[in-house]
């Protein structure tokens, strides 16, 4: 009878771990869809015909990093450079303050190139095995990291010194999702097509080493105010956690996890891999729960010491 309760609240424990995993990818394919329904609705417009379900606004126009490349003529000119609208610097805003708030979630959870990214990486796992995602030693990864800060300063100066969004031209997300327009540029197809190919041995290849936007957001891991904690004393070091990290960061080593690279998709914690509860979460829960653990250990001590005190009599 206990071996089937036992049994009976494990199946519950991994089906609600299930649930969480798949609010995520649920909320994935929306953002995935929308995007795609944005872009095929501005074709049509472009044709002559009416839009779908929702109106037809450019790419540019749904875009945070649109917003990040043209803050500097916008605080030194008053306007925004060729094709930014109002709405990329609004949305540059609403994902800054969610980013200090609760880090990259935006990479991890709505970024919709990021999605494709990791919905191909899947079939690399299930081809390459273990092999999948640790193809590159780590003295060449390790620097690798920094190439998308120097993109992100080179994105920012030229087009601030030119006025023109000359990311277009090599933006992966622009020319997958507007394929079928005259803008996208030969250079940015070699760029989506050696990404995806990559996405078969590397996982989000764009997000770890080249994506500017990212680059950005990653900074804000260093004082995010919600941050994500490991209890070191509840956690068996089976390092799970490792192995899932899409960006490949040591996080059964670290006490807070405040990586440049981590994108806050949740995936480690206990609320989705981490066998053990309230081992890996957000620092409020940590907290409380370290106060409960001190708590249990010390109430656990008193306990041993009245035994053997017992004993000695």
């Amino acid at each position: 009878m206990g071996k089937y309760i036992k049994t009976k609240r494990r199946i519950g424990f991994v089906a609600k771990k299930q649930k969480k995993h798949l609010i995520r990818l649920a909320v994935q394919i929306f953002f995935l869809a929308l995007i795609i329904l944005i872009s095929v609705n501005h074709f049509r417009s472009e044709q002559g015909l009416p839009p779908l379900l929702i109106g037809a606004p450019s790419l540019h126009a749904v875009c945070p990093f649109g917003g990040v490349v043209t803050i500097y003529t916008y605080f030194t000119q008053g306007t925004f450079i060729q094709k930014i609208h109002q709405s990329s610097f609004t949305l540059m805003w609403l994902v800054l303050a969610l980013t200090l708030l609760f880090g990259p979630v935006f990479c991890g959870w709505i970024c919709p190139f990021g999605t494709v990214e990791e919905f191909i990486g899947k079939i690399g796992r299930k081809i390459f095995k273990k092999k999948y995602n640790n193809f590159i030693p780590s003295v060449i990864d390790k620097p690798l990291r920094y190439l998308r800060y120097v993109i992100l300063l080179l994105v920012v100066y030229n087009t601030a010194i030119s006025g023109k969004l000359l990311f277009a031209n090599f933006d992966p997300y622009f020319a997958l999702f507007n394929i079928w327009s005259s803008e996208v540029t030969r250079l940015s197809l070699i760029v989506l097509g050696l990404t995806l190919i990559g996405s078969l041995f590397i996982e989000r290849p764009w997000c770890k080493y080249l994506c500017p936007l990212g680059a950005l957001l990653g900074i804000f891991n260093l004082f995010r105010i919600v941050k994500l904690k490991r209890n070191e004393n509840t956690c068996i070091n089976c390092k799970a956690c490792d192995r899932v990290c899409p960006m490949n960061i040591n996080i059964s080593t670290s006490k807070v996890i405040s990586n440049h690279q981590c994108i806050s998709c949740l995936l480690c914690t206990d609320e989705i891999t981490c066998p053990v509860s309230n081992t890996l979460n957000f620092s409020v829960l940590e907290k409380k729960n370290s106060r409960e653990n001190s708590e249990k250990d010390s109430r656990g001590k008193n306990k041993e010491n009245i035994s053997g005190g017992r004993e000695k009599k």
